[in-house]
């Protein structure tokens, strides 16, 4: 019988006997750059006669979200193998399954049930009129008079049969989420290079916005009064625009979220909350940018930005 278990896993720590390494921030095989959260892992270990299958996957969730399905007699491995996950993974929700089979001669035992055999053959006693075949054979095939049960297991054996499956399995489900993270960090890459240069496209424009506006001003002054606009008005406009539309300081902290994105893509910790959070403050100056601008050119850069930050965005909900 399977027991079906579920716990916010949290940042426990245990004593579980597996190498603490990868995502979960121990010490030993070097972590990937980028992880994602989906993945998947197998492992099937069998000696003396045992038999265990874990089978492990897991989604993107904001923490470490642990389901257990494990037969009964592993519940006393329960906290040991929640702490042993936690180890190596940081977050996402994340499905263990476990399967087991007892092949030993000694797995089973067969008891016979004395007191109901007993009823069996005192009300069979009271039968006449009928030949008493009651022989061994007969009388084991009446039901529930044999019980089959399964034995104890032992558990350090079981202890170690599942260390080794664990790990397997954990260690497959690491590589292939290493190999989606480091697909998705080239990704993330292209679309830090692509906000780059939009911003540095941006940054090549806004000095003409000015111009361009005195330009528009003094057109439409001509179309609608049909006289040259005063030149002092016109550069008073223009002086408060230039004050209103200046984007200096959202193009500094533009390039000062580059850089730290482009850290973050090369730090060996989980940086999927960072990065979350990285994505909405360049979303905010982007938009700020936006509603200061009067210039058409500007405006189609943003929304340009804003196209790249929700793929952006996309990709960063499934990075550890």
């Amino acid at each position: 019988m399977d027991i079906h278990l579920r716990r916010n896993a949290g940042n426990a720590s245990g004593t579980f006997p597996l190498r603490a390494s990868g995502a979960g921030g121990g010490a030993g095989e070097e972590a990937s750059c980028i992880n994602s959260m989906t993945g998947y892992g197998r492992a099937l270990v069998q000696e003396d006669g045992r038999q265990i299958t874990i089978e492990i996957k897991s989604v993107n969730h904001r923490f470490l979200d642990l389901n257990l399905r494990m037969p009964r007699s592993f519940l006393f491995l329960e906290d040991e193998m929640r702490k042993a996950v936690a180890r190596r993974l940081a977050r996402g929700h994340v499905d263990l399954f476990v399967t087991y089979k007892n092949l030993r001669p000694d797995a089973r035992s067969v008891r016979v049930d004395q007191a109901l055999l007993g009823a069996y053959m005192r009300s069979l006693g009271e039968v006449e009129g009928l030949e008493d075949d009651r022989t061994l054979l007969n009388m084991a095939r009446l039901p529930e008079v044999l019980q089959i049960e399964e034995n104890p297991e032992d558990e350090e054996a079981l202890r170690a049969l599942t260390t080794q499956a664990l790990e397997q399995a954990i260690g497959d489900l690491l590589e292939m989420r290493r190999r989606e993270g480091e697909a998705m960090r080239r990704d993330l890459q292209s679309r830090q290079i692509a906000l780059g240069r939009i911003a540095a496209e941006i940054r090549a424009l806004f000095p003409g916005t000015v111009e361009r506006y005195m330009q528009r001003l003094r057109q439409s002054v001509q179309e609608l009064l049909g006289q040259q606009m005063d030149e002092q008005r016109l550069f008073a406009e223009a002086a408060i625009m230039a004050d209103r539309a200046a984007i200096d300081e959202e193009l500094v902290r533009l390039d000062s979220h580059f850089q730290q994105l482009e850290k973050l893509l090369d730090a060996e910790e989980p940086v999927g909350r960072k990065l979350d959070f990285l994505v909405q403050e360049l979303n905010r100056e982007f938009n700020t940018i936006s509603s200061k601008s009067q210039d058409m050119g500007i405006t189609r850069l943003v929304l340009e930005a804003k196209s790249e930050i929700e793929k952006l965005r996309e990709q960063v909900q499934n990075v550890e």
